[in-house]
């Protein structure tokens, strides 16, 4: 797979509280795109980032409608990546690639 594909796939860093927590099992949480597979995922971490990925999950949110000063207005779907690294791995999402 391409360098340019791995950025494609990885589209940012999910800063949650959910996201954080997670990061006490040792996980990364993603934002990734709605088209990406699992091994896909796994090689684009695994070579942006340069840790060992044992495990990858994914869920997909939907959308919701919300309303904003009358008008009503729709969130997209978005695909996260919960990304489980190996023992002593780890990634500091917050300074970025």
């Amino acid at each position: 797979m391409s360098d340019i594909r791995n950025y494609d796939v990885i589209v940012s860093p999910a800063i949650t509280e959910k996201a954080t927590l997670a990061a006490e099992a040792n996980q990364v949480v993603f934002n990734v795109a709605r088209d990406a597979s699992k091994p896909e995922i796994k090689r684009a971490v695994e070579a942006l980032f340069g840790v060992k990925v044992t495990a990858v999950n994914t869920t997909i949110r939907k959308g919701k409608v919300k309303r904003f000063r009358g008008h009503l207005g729709k969130q997209s779907d978005k695909k996260l990546a919960f990304v489980t690294l190996a023992e002593g791995q780890s990634i500091d999402v917050t300074t970025g690639l």
